[in-house]
């Protein structure tokens, strides 16, 4: 026995399964089309006299800016301060050129207030390797805090905390510009 079909139920028919493999196709891609995180990254190149190289990435999280670093060339066994400077200039063979530690909330410092630009220390193993990574509650990837178009600094010395220092801890090992 055959079963007439009437052209209502087919045309019913193809709509729900076209609006089904949209549905379908759609979710496919929401993790295309979906919220990304901000991400940014920073090229280390050695300043005169130093062979510090490597990388340094910038996530942001609910708790601050996740700061992921893989450097080598650093002195064997030291340890380094990591620090973000105010301009995106690392042109000067000293790195000079990337200005001050970024501070921009430096009128409300206070004695053992650090810096929000002063990262913390990064130690370098017996290979002179450092990979590690820091969360910086106190930046952004985006507002007047932001990180952006500014420099990221490997600095000879250990920063100190308690000593309110504008221009780093010692000279440059190496500089990156941050870029989106």
């Amino acid at each position: 026995m055959r079963q007439r079909i009437d052209g209502q139920a087919v045309h019913r028919f193809i709509v729900v399964a076209a609006v089904s493999l949209f549905g379908l196709s759609l979710s496919g891609c929401a993790g295309f089309f979906g919220p990304h995180e901000k991400r940014a990254d920073a090229q280390l190149v050695p300043t005169v006299g130093s062979s510090a190289r490597g990388t340094v990435t910038f996530i942001e999280r609910s708790d601050g800016v996740q700061v992921t670093y893989n450097v080598s060339g650093l002195p064997p066994n030291s340890d380094h301060a990591l620090q973000i400077h105010e301009r995106g200039d690392c042109n000067a063979a000293d790195g000079s050129s990337a200005g001050r530690v970024f501070a921009p909330a430096a009128d409300e410092l206070r004695s053992g207030a650090r810096v929000e630009g002063d990262l913390g220390n990064i130690h370098a193993d017996a290979n002179g390797g450092a990979t590690g990574f820091i969360v910086a509650p106190d930046v952004s990837l985006d507002g007047v805090r932001s990180v952006l178009s500014r420099s990221v600094l490997i600095l000879r010395d250990p920063s100190d905390p308690y000593a309110l220092t504008a221009h780093g801890a010692g000279p440059a090992l190496a500089c990156g510009l941050i870029r989106q």
